[in-house]
């Protein structure tokens, strides 16, 4: 492994781990030096790769935004397929790859009040809730979901998934719910 592959996996390492105490034991209760100890890694060295707490923080929130590009429909696809289809491989792919739960648990946490600023303006820039309005329009005019205010069910729709995976998360055994049972609620 060259220099610059363990400088990235030394770097995603701290990330990971920022990510896991962030959620365990929330952002404003973790301190740098715990996240240093955990690596393993000293608190000067941790400063050579992020500046401060912050912009970790805000690196983690970077990449859960980009993450959720893959909510957006393409295609031709029926909105309530859609819509399962995705929370199948978001799912499946947590389970995979269990830091998924987290950052989707940090990018809830991460919109409330008290949070870093510049982190808590880019969780606010993915328009998740309208996008999901959207299909929700779109499935009402083709009779897939009930009607209703289509922003109201898009939070509420979302408030269940994030609430799966904020269990999820705590409890590693629990297995995922059936995605066509979530989706059945705008039905």
């Amino acid at each position: 492994m060259t220099r610059k592959e363990q400088k990235e996996e030394k770097r995603k390492a701290i990330l990971m781990t920022a990510l896991t105490l962030f959620v365990e034991r929330g952002y404003h209760e973790t301190k740098i030096t715990d996240i240093a100890e955990a690596v393993p890694m000293s608190t000067g060295l941790l400063f050579h790769y992020f500046e401060s707490k912050e912009e970790l923080l805000k690196e983690l929130v970077t990449m859960g935004a980009q993450g959720t590009g893959s909510a957006r429909p393409t295609g031709d696809v029926p909105p309530d397929v859609h819509l399962t289809g995705f929370l199948g491989q978001l799912f499946s792919y947590a389970k995979e790859q269990p830091w998924v739960f987290y950052m989707f648990v940090l990018m809830g946490q991460v919109r409330r009040a008290g949070m870093p600023e510049e982190a808590r303006q880019i969780a606010a820039s993915i328009d998740t809730f309208g996008m999901t309005a959207e299909l929700i329009k779109a499935g009402q005019k083709k009779g897939i979901f009930h009607k209703g205010d289509v922003l109201l069910m898009s939070k509420c729709f979302w408030a269940s998934v994030q609430g799966i995976m904020e269990e999820m998360a705590m409890d590693k055994d629990m297995k995922a719910p059936s995605p066509e049972w979530i989706v059945s609620m705008l039905k």
